[in-house]
């Protein structure tokens, strides 16, 4: 086996053992999100949004997700496109 290969491998073993040893240590430990919490701060504090949606609100949470996801597609589809076109553009130049 390659010397590569064989640090590849320790190397995935190493990073599983950590992941392992954190959630033994963690035990019954509550995984929540930074979300929940903020807004159980909000919630203390009385806060008070200033203003509303005044074009469109979605009408669930499901909904406002789906946007979210197809935001999050459509901007990496413009992200791919670039760093595609200069790889392209650079590959051209070479030859």
């Amino acid at each position: 086996m390659k010397r590569s290969t064989l640090e590849v491998i320790i190397g995935v073993i190493v990073i599983l053992a950590l992941i392992v040893g954190a959630l033994a240590v963690a035990g019954d430990a509550e995984w929540g999100g930074a979300d929940g919490n903020v807004a159980g701060m909000i919630d203390e504090t009385g806060y008070t949004p200033w203003y509303e949606s005044v074009i469109w609100s979605p009408p669930s949470g499901e909904i406002e997700s789906l946007i979210f996801a197809l935001q999050a597609a459509f901007g990496a589809g413009i992200a791919c496109l670039i760093l595609g076109y200069w790889t392209g553009q650079r590959k051209a130049r070479k030859e």
